[in-house]
C-alpha cells in the first residue's frame, strides 16, 4: 500500500498530461516548450542543487554506483549478442534494434526521481542522484554508439571527439559533473543560491510527468510490434532482476536497495525518441515503446518494489 500510495500521484499526474494533450487545452509547441525547460533549466537546477548539498560521507557511493553499472552492461552484452538471432527470428532491422536497445536500458528520470522524493524525501533523491550520476553518462555514450552503428546510417562508430561533444551537450551529464564537483570541494552554498536552486527545480517533477502523459498516444496499442513487447519486458522485468542480483552482491539494502530497484523498474526515457528521430533510429517504433512502458509500469513497478526491495 506504501509502494501504491506513493505512485498513484506520479501516475495522475502523467494522466493529467495526457488529458491536456488529448484535449488540445494545450498546443503541441507549448509542450516543446515544457519539455526542452525541463530538460535544460528545471532538471539540472534540482540535481546540481541536490548533489553539491548532500551528504554523502555515509553514502555507499561505490556499491549503489556498481550495482546500476554492472546491469547496464550486462543487458547491454544480453541485447547485443541477441542481435543477430533477432534479426532473423523477428522483423527487427538496425534502426529497430536501435529502439528496442534503448527501450530496454534507458530509464525515465522524471519517474525516479518524483518516486524517489515521494517514497522516502529528501534522502531519496540524493541517493537517486548517484544513481543517476552512475548511469546517465554511461548510457548516453552507450545509446549514441548503438544509434551509430545500427540506425538507417549504418557505419563506424562515432569519434572520440563527436561523442564527447554530445555527451558534453548533456544538460544530465554536466548537472551531474558540477554537482559532485561542488560536494566534492566542500564549497560553501549560500542560502540565498540554494534557494534560487529551489525555486527553479521546483518544476522539474510536476513539469516532466506532464510531459511523459503528454508524449503518450493511446492509438498505438491497437498495432503493437513484436520489438515493442522485447523491449518492455527486458527494460520492465529484466532490468530489476539484474538489479536486485547485483545489489545482493553488493550488499546494498534499506534505503538504497530501495533506490536502486525503482531506478531500474521506471519506464524507458522519454527523451530516447528525440535520439532516435535525431539519428535514424526507429521513432515510430520507440514512440509505441514509451507508450507500452509507461502504462505498463503502473502495474510492473508496485510488483518489482514489494518482491525485490
Amino acid at each position: 500500500m506504501i509502494v501504491l500510495s506513493s505512485l498513484l500521484p506520479i501516475f495522475l499526474v502523467i494522466l493529467t498530461g495526457w488529458a491536456l494533450r488529448a484535449s488540445g487545452i494545450i498546443r503541441d509547441a507549448h509542450w516543446e516548450g515544457l519539455e526542452r525547460i525541463s530538460y535544460l533549466v528545471f532538471f539540472p537546477a534540482i540535481i546540481v542543487k541536490t548533489l553539491a548539498m548532500a551528504d554523502l560521507r555515509g553514502a555507499p557511493i561505490g556499491p549503489l554506483a556498481a550495482t546500476m553499472i554492472c546491469a547496464i552492461l550486462t543487458l547491454t552484452a544480453l541485447l547485443l549478442a541477441g542481435r543477430a538471432v533477432l534479426a532473423r527470428s523477428r522483423p527487427v532491422d538496425g534502426p529497430a534494434f536501435t529502439s528496442v536497445f534503448q527501450g530496454s536500458v534507458r530509464w525515465n528520470t522524471y519517474v525516479g526521481l518524483a518516486l524517489a522524493l515521494s517514497m522516502l524525501g529528501p534522502p531519496g533523491v540524493s541517493l537517486m542522484a548517484i544513481s543517476l550520476a552512475a548511469m546517465v553518462p554511461l548510457l548516453n555514450t552507450l545509446s549514441v554508439l548503438v544509434l551509430s552503428r545500427h540506425a538507417g546510417r549504418d557505419g563506424a562508430a562515432p569519434g572520440a571527439r563527436a561523442t564527447v561533444l554530445a555527451l558534453a551537450r548533456n544538460p544530465f551529464i554536466w548537472s551531474c559533473a558540477l554537482g559532485v564537483a561542488l560536494n566534492v570541494a566542500a564549497v560553501p552554498i549560500p542560502g540565498w543560491l540554494a534557494d534560487y536552486a529551489s525555486m527553479i527545480g521546483a518544476g522539474a517533477i510536476g513539469g516532466g510527468l506532464l510531459v511523459v502523459g503528454a508524449a503518450l498516444d493511446l492509438r498505438r496499442l491497437a498495432r503493437l510490434r513484436p520489438a515493442t513487447l522485447i523491449a518492455t519486458t527486458a527494460k520492465l522485468v529484466g532490468m530489476p532482476a539484474l538489479v536486485a542480483g547485483f545489489a545482493a552482491f553488493y550488499g546494498l539494502s534499506g534505503q538504497t536497495l530501495l533506490v536502486a530497484i525503482i531506478a531500474a523498474s521506471v519506464p524507458t526515457a522519454s527523451a530516447s525518441y528525440v535520439l532516435a528521430r535525431q539519428m535514424g533510429g526507429d521513432a515510430p517504433l520507440m514512440a509505441d515503446i514509451l507508450t507500452v512502458q509507461t502504462l505498463a509500469a503502473a502495474a510492473t513497478m508496485p510488483i518489482a518494489l514489494y518482491l525485490l526491495a
